[in-house]
């Protein structure tokens, strides 16, 4: 005797209005080119508008820090220079700085040219993580990521001594 018989039929789906996403290959070039023209306009072309106040607190903060001991420094520049030349009148001395010692005077403008110094380079840190953060995110954007390849968590029964197998399975469809 001999029985024959399908208990499943293999059915294929295809879904009838799948889209193709035409990829930009200008995007990050272009981004990269607006962040660096205006710091912010790329995180915009990316529709990232959350990123922008952290482009712009970020410079501010670098832009700030650096005007103020631009500042500090010529102030204890200007009384270190008038005690030099012999314009300095002990009698009526700098309301701040008139009771300094011309070795305070010189540490401090050494602090604030170094802090100036380290202000300007995270600003420009800032300014080229911003150029950097549009072109990434740009090619990000792009990134392909669909059924056709997937990495999943899978857990199957041994058959011989029922234990649970657990691994990973990475999986890529070939379509037409």
């Amino acid at each position: 005797m001999c029985f024959e018989g399908n208990s499943q039929e293999v059915l294929s789906l295809r879904p009838a209005d799948t889209t193709r996403s035409v990829l930009n290959p200008n995007a990050p070039a272009k981004a990269a080119f607006f962040s660096a023209l205006v710091p912010g306009l790329g995180q915009a072309y990316n529709k990232k508008y959350w990123k922008m106040p952290i482009v712009y607190i970020g410079m501010g903060i670098g832009i700030y820090s650096y005007t103020w001991n631009q500042k500090k420094y010529h102030e204890y520049r200007d009384e270190y220079k008038r005690r030099l030349d012999g314009t300095y009148d002990p009698s009526n001395p700098h309301p701040i700085y008139g009771n300094l010692d011309n070795d305070r005077l010189i540490r401090a403008q050494q602090f604030h040219q170094r802090n100036r110094d380290l202000s300007a380079l995270i600003t420009a840190g800032i300014y080229i993580l911003n150029i950097i953060d549009a072109n990434v995110d740009a090619h990000l954007t792009q990134f392909n990521v669909n059924d056709n390849l997937s990495l999943k968590p899978e857990v199957n029964q041994n058959q011989i001594d029922f234990k649970f197998n657990y691994g990973m399975t990475l999986t890529y469809t070939f379509n037409k």
